[in-house]
């Protein structure tokens, strides 16, 4: 918007009354345009993680300091905490049982007697910490010499004692896990081995553990990289990551049974091809940014969470008929995801389509009817929901396409709470380390395969584990 001219009050007393309206109505123009910039300005500022992506932490700055008497209940609203009817889990077993132990009276306290004929039993079963959880052995090999033909031979280590290395794989495993998943700096994991009774372990050895099991998961990871191409659809997402100060992108790659994490220099369609490939055959699901528009792919689908959110931040606009505008698509977006649920879970695809049908008619003439008479802010979500129809609505025609670019985002939620904890990585080789072990860990969650047995695994015998799930 070019800066109004300025004009003295005696240029405007002598300028005909033809020119002194243009100038009113150019005025009027700007007018506008600074108003609507500035209650989008305000709708930005107002933004909170419900209607943004904006994490839930950043609501707590505009929260109030002064307590606020509590409300009661509305009625009808469920109550925090376990439902009523709600049946428990730990209270039925471990099952497994380590260890029995028979608890008898120690005396009666009516008479102080010590003779007992048992009538029943109670059992409780409780999970405790034993008092030294990690246990020091030292491995004696016997040089033996076999007294038939005179070899010399040695007793064999277990398995899961490799090399030189001062901790076994199950060990080195969960150390890994505890700082990629668990958030927990080195400094605290060589404290936490301290209190289960390795007292001496230094920094050192923990850095290069979690450097040795990313270097012995790196075969499996590019292998599930490669297998991700060729997959009927990917959900894909990416953040920012500090490597030395310097602003990397980390990318998300993600679908059933499978979650791949890579590092890369730019946020650039480059990146995007040389993950996927110059083009890809399958459904791409993203949000609506530059760079998957782009992108060589005959199906997408955008976010629709993504597009709720922005019609959600029109109802805080002072426009009535913003306000009006947001809140009927967000009806449609809601009604949208209803139908996509129940289809989810009764599979039944001729009142799912038939719905479909009504359904584009009807968001097709809400954009009719409402595009003459929107804003700024409004008007730019009505023409990308009509030159993109395809691509926001493709659920409709393949429903087995999730509406929504959740999974990703939930994914790549671990590596954004990674990233506020430790700040970053400190090299490249450490962020490439970083991204691999985070595909092992959510790629195992998602198949329900122990990360620090895949780990242990990965260390003894990596040829006897993959991360391609088997999907039936």
């Amino acid at each position: 918007m070019k800066e109004p001219p300025q004009y003295e009050r005696e240029a405007l007393e002598n300028m005909p009354v033809g020119e002194l309206v243009e100038v009113i109505v150019r005025q009027q123009e700007w007018a506008q345009q600074i108003y609507e910039e500035i209650e989008s300005l305000k709708a930005v500022n107002n933004r909170s993680s419900k209607d943004s992506s904006k994490p839930p932490s950043s609501d707590l700055l505009k929260r109030s300091e002064k307590k606020v008497e509590e409300i009661a209940e509305e009625e009808g609203k469920k109550k925090v905490g376990g439902q009523f009817g709600h049946k428990g889990k730990t209270r039925k077993g471990f099952n497994r049982v380590d260890r029995f132990e028979t608890l008898s009276p120690e005396g009666c306290p009516n008479c102080g007697g010590q003779a007992w004929t048992e009538i029943g039993v109670s059992i409780r079963q409780t999970a405790r910490l034993v008092e030294q959880p990690i246990e020091i052995v030292e491995y004696q090999q016997q040089e033996c010499q076999c007294k038939h033909c005179g070899a010399v031979v040695w007793g064999e280590l277990p398995k899961d004692v490799i090399g030189e290395q001062d901790l076994e794989a199950s060990l080195q495993g969960m150390l890994v896990w505890l700082g990629n998943y668990g958030h927990m700096s080195y400094k605290k994991q060589q404290e936490l081995l301290k209190e289960m009774g390795l007292v001496e372990i230094g920094l050192g050895t923990i850095a290069a553990t979690n450097e040795r099991v990313a270097d012995s998961i790196e075969a499996k990871v590019e292998e599930l990289a490669d297998w991700i191409k060729d997959q009927p659809q990917v959900q894909v997402d990416e953040t920012p990551w500090l490597v030395k100060g310097v602003k990397e992108w980390l990318w998300s790659f993600s679908g059933e049974g499978y979650a791949l994490y890579r590092g890369a220099d730019t946020r650039s369609r480059a990146e995007l091809e040389s993950m996927l490939g110059e083009s890809y055959d399958g459904v791409l699901c993203s949000d609506d940014y530059s760079v998957y528009n782009g992108y060589a792919v005959e199906r997408q689908q955008k976010c629709l969470a993504h597009l709720r959110r922005h019609f959600k931040a029109l109802l805080k606009l002072t426009l009535k008929s913003q306000q009006e505008i947001g809140r009927i698509f967000i009806r449609l977006i809601d009604e949208a995801f209803e139908h996509h649920a129940t289809w989810q879970k009764n599979r039944d695809t001729r009142p799912y389509f038939n719905w479909a049908i009504d359904f584009k008619k009807r968001v097709s003439q809400a954009i009719s009817d409402w595009m003459p008479k929107v804003g700024y802010a409004a008007g730019n979500l009505l023409k990308s929901l009509k030159k993109k129809s395809a691509q926001w609505w493709y659920f409709l025609e393949n429903p087995h396409v999730p509406p929504d670019n959740n999974r990703a985002e939930r994914n790549l939620r671990l590596a954004v709470t990674k990233r506020k904890v430790c700040g970053g990585s400190r090299s490249m080789d450490g962020f490439r380390n970083t991204a691999a072990l985070l595909t092992v860990i959510q790629t195992c969650k998602a198949q329900g395969k122990s990360v620090i047995d895949f780990f242990r695994q990965a260390l003894i015998d990596p040829s006897s584990i993959s991360l391609i799930p088997i999907l039936t």
